[in-house]
C-alpha cells in the first residue's frame, strides 16, 4: 500500500504541471455520462420496459455502468491502456527489471482524478433509479451492492488485462480496441437480462461484460437469485485467476528491446 500511495503521489505531482489534463478528463467523462442519460431517455420514450425492467431498474443499471466505468477511469484504465505501446517499444523492460510487481506499478501509476466527479453523478442516478423503481432497499442490500460493484470492477480490470496481454503475441492492438469498444457499447447499454440461449452464454461466461452492471442492479433491486449470485462470483474468480496467469505467461514470452 505504501508503494501504491507513492505511485499516486508521483502521478498527482505530474498532474499539477499540466492542470488542464484534470479538467479534460472530467469533461470527457461528463460528456459520456450525458450521452448515456440521453440514450436512456430516447429508448424509454418509445417503450415501457426492457427485458422486464422498468425505468427505475434501467436508471440503476446506467448509474451502475457509469460507476464501474468511473472507478476504472479513475484507478487503472490509463495504466493498463498503455501496455501494448510499452510492449512494442520495449519500454516494458524498465518495469520487469525493477524490484516489485511490474503489474502493480502499471495498474496504479496513472490514476486520473478527473474521473472522480463521475462517481458522484453516477451515485445520484442510482439513488434516483431506486426511488423510481420503488424497490425496498435495506442496509444488507446496499452492502451487497457495493461489494458486487467492486467485484464487477475487478472483472472489468481482468478483461482489460487479458485483451492487452494479447499484444505479447500479436503486435497490432487496433482490432483488440475495436472489439472491446463494441462489446462495451452493447453490454453497458443493454441489460444482460435480455440475453437468452447462446447469447447469454457468450456474454455471461465467455466475454462476461453482460453481468458487470446487470448483477449489481439485480442485487440492489432485490431480483438477484442465489444461482445468479454464485455464477457471478465464480466468473470473477475464474477470470481473475486466468488474467494473472495470462499476464505472467505473456511476460515469459516477451521479446524485450535488448533481445
Amino acid at each position: 500500500m505504501r508503494f501504491v500511495w507513492l505511485l499516486v503521489k508521483l502521478k498527482l505531482s505530474r498532474m499539477m504541471v499540466f492542470r488542464l489534463s484534470f479538467f479534460g478528463g472530467f469533461f470527457a467523462d461528463a460528456l459520456l455520462f450525458v450521452v448515456q442519460i440521453l440514450t436512456f431517455g430516447l429508448i424509454f420514450g418509445q417503450v415501457d420496459s426492457i427485458g422486464g425492467w422498468g425505468q427505475g431498474e434501467m436508471l440503476v443499471f446506467i448509474g451502475t455502468f457509469s460507476m464501474i466505468n468511473g472507478i476504472n477511469m479513475l484507478v487503472f484504465f490509463f495504466g493498463l491502456n498503455d501496455i501494448p505501446d510499452k510492449i512494442r517499444r520495449g519500454d516494458l523492460d524498465h518495469y520487469l527489471t525493477k524490484p516489485g510487481s511490474a503489474l502493480l506499478r502499471l495498474t496504479f501509476e496513472n490514476v486520473n482524478l478527473g474521473s472522480a466527479p463521475l462517481l458522484l453523478f453516477s451515485g445520484g442516478v442510482i439513488v434516483y433509479g431506486v426511488r423510481v423503481s420503488g424497490a425496498e432497499v435495506t442496509a444488507a442490500l446496499v452492502l451487497g451492492y457495493v461489494v458486487l460493484v467492486l467485484l464487477m470492477t475487478l472483472l472489468y480490470y481482468d478483461m482489460e488485462l487479458i485483451l492487452r496481454s494479447l499484444t505479447f503475441f500479436f503486435l497490432g492492438d487496433g482490432a483488440i480496441s475495436t472489439l472491446e469498444g463494441s462489446l462495451l457499447d452493447l453490454n453497458f447499454r443493454v441489460p444482460g437480462v435480455i440475453f437468452q440461449g447462446p447469447f447469454k452464454f457468450l456474454f455471461y461466461f465467455v466475454l462476461p461484460y453482460g453481468i458487470m452492471a446487470t448483477v449489481p442492479t439485480q442485487a440492489l433491486t432485490g431480483t438477484l437469485t442465489l444461482s445468479g449470485l454464485v455464477q457471478a462470483l465464480a466468473v470473477v474468480v475464474v477470470f481473475t485467476a486466468f488474467a494473472l496467469w495470462f499476464w505472467k505467461f505473456g511476460c515469459r514470452n516477451y521479446k524485450s528491446a535488448s533481445s
